[in-house]
C-alpha cells in the first residue's frame, strides 16, 4: 500500500503522543447521545405536529418512538 503526500501541509505526517494521558476523558457510565438525521419532509411534518401540540420536537419524537417500541415488543 502506497502512502501519498497530502495537499494540506498543516497536518504533520506523525503526531507525538508520548506526553499524552491515557483515559483523561474516559467516563465509565457515560452514555452517548447519537445525532439522528431525519429526511427534511419527515422533520417538517413532525415539527408542525409538535408545534401544534405545544411540545418540543425532541419530546414528541421520543414519545412516538417509545410507542413504536412498545408495539414492536407486544407483537413478539
Amino acid at each position: 500500500m502506497t502512502t501519498q503526500a497530502h495537499d494540506n501541509d498543516d497536518i504533520p505526517e506523525e503526531i507525538d503522543f508520548s506526553g499524552g494521558t491515557r483515559g483523561k476523558f474516559y467516563r465509565k457510565d457515560a452514555q452517548l447521545q447519537l445525532p439522528i438525521h431525519l429526511e427534511a419532509s419527515v422533520q417538517n411534518t413532525l415539527a408542525a405536529i409538535a408545534d401544534a401540540k405545544g411540545v418540543d420536537l425532541s419530546v414528541f419524537v421520543n414519545d412516538l418512538l417509545k410507542k413504536d417500541i412498545e408495539l414492536i415488543q407486544m407483537s413478539r
